[in-house]
């Protein structure tokens, strides 16, 4: 039997139901005395919509069709055990997570301990009273309809992080193979860290490679990243000269200010190659050392800054360091996410880790950026990443 209930009275009339909150109830239960019970309590109630079964062996399937917010269960019943019932909506995942309620015609400690065990949200010995009745339909359904709520928009935050993950990773410079070499890998985590990168040629002998991180996570952190990266690739920060790593963090300072990006900030390594002198210059804010691994198994060089991240201090200048940079050597610039990554007790590895790690790897002879993304992977332990791990190896010939 399935119908509206309606009210039609001055009673319905003063208890109008939240919108997307009408309660949808499915009572399960041998005696059609009781079903017609409970369809007379709840007649007062607006909107509210009723279903009855006899036959507990249908029970799964109307309810997957019928859709209730919260379900009445006998526990005696010729054809079927109601505690077996109560397995059989639990064991199905499109009935896993409807409120249960058991209705029982005696109170029994370990019966109603069985029920709990077994996955019952509330336990009734029948019939109670019709107020006490209503107020914990309502109960379960506000709590159902608020945990289905809150899932689709966790569903939609996710669609809307995975969206962002997609087009920050679209901007990512595709590997090059003339001049220099370049390798990366983007592994955005699961709530979307700021990081971007990029490098690019400003001329022929000027070749610039960049990696940032923005402080936060989520869609917002994304954008102020690309806008970042937008930013040195069009070259347009004014009055700024792009071979000069140290005046292009000041100007990132000035032109994206915590104040300008409600209280986000970012990190960032920018470095600048010259071929015909073979001349590395760099600046950082915030940033983890990018490491230059020169042939022969030496351990690598942390090329690192003492600048503050652009934009929490107005007009701060930032000084620009530089560096040979032999034949054959490689360089591997990465984000914190690299290898801040959680140990089981809470705390996290750090950067003096990393770099004595990446020590052993120039012995080795492995390349870089592998050795440091399968050092990431062992560490994490198929956890998965809490921030985004952004990796790029350039290979100077």
């Amino acid at each position: 039997m399935s119908e509206p209930v309606d009210g039609g009275g001055p009673a319905a009339a003063a208890r109008p139901e939240p919108a997307g909150r009408a309660v949808s109830v499915l009572l399960v239960d041998d005696q059609a005395l009781i079903g017609e019970a409970v369809r007379r309590m709840l007649l007062p109630e607006a909107g509210w919509r009723f279903r009855y079964v006899a036959d507990p062996r249908q029970a799964v399937a109307v309810a997957k069709e019928f859709q209730p917010t919260v379900i009445l269960s006998d526990l005696v019943m010729p054809q079927m055990d109601g505690l077996e019932l109560v397995r059989q909506f639990r064991a199905d995942p499109e009935t896993a997570g409807i409120p249960l309620i058991v209705l029982s015609s005696k109170e029994e400690a370990v019966t109603k301990a069985e029920a709990f065990r077994l996955g019952a949200n509330d336990y009734l010995v029948k019939l109670p009273d019709r107020i006490e009745v209503v107020a914990r339909l309502r109960y379960h359904t506000a709590g159902y309809v608020g945990r289905l709520e809150r899932d689709a928009a966790y569903r939609t935050l996710r669609e809307d992080v995975e969206q962002a993950a997609r087009y920050v990773e679209s901007l990512l410079p595709p590997p090059l193979e003339e001049r220099v070499r370049t390798r990366w890998r983007f592994i955005p985590s699961a709530s979307l860290g700021g990081d971007a990168f990029g490098y690019h040629w400003l001329d022929d002998d000027h070749f610039v490679v960049f990696l940032l991180d923005v402080s936060g996570h989520g869609v917002g952190a994304a954008l102020l990243g690309v806008s970042v990266l937008n930013a040195l690739r069009a070259r347009s920060l004014p009055s700024t000269d792009f071979r000069d790593p140290g005046q292009v963090l000041a100007a990132l300072g000035g032109a994206f200010t915590m104040e300008s990006q409600g209280g986000k900030f970012f990190t960032i390594w920018y470095g600048v190659y010259r071929p015909s002198s073979r001349e590395l210059r760099w600046s950082g804010g915030g940033h983890p050392p990018a490491l230059l691994f020169g042939p022969g198994g030496a351990a690598p060089v942390a090329l690192d800054s003492a600048g503050p991240m652009p934009g929490m201090i107005e007009g701060l200048a930032y000084a620009t360091s530089s560096t040979s940079v032999p034949a054959g050597a490689r360089m591997l610039v990465y984000s914190d996410g690299l290898y801040e990554i959680r140990r089981g007790d809470g705390s996290a590895h750090d950067c003096d880790e990393f770099v004595a790690d990446m020590g052993a790897v120039a012995r080795s002879g492995a390349a870089p950026l592998d050795a440091g993304l399968e050092r990431a992977a062992r560490l994490a332990e198929g956890r998965g990443y809490d921030d985004d791990v952004s990796a790029l190896e350039v290979v100077f010939p």
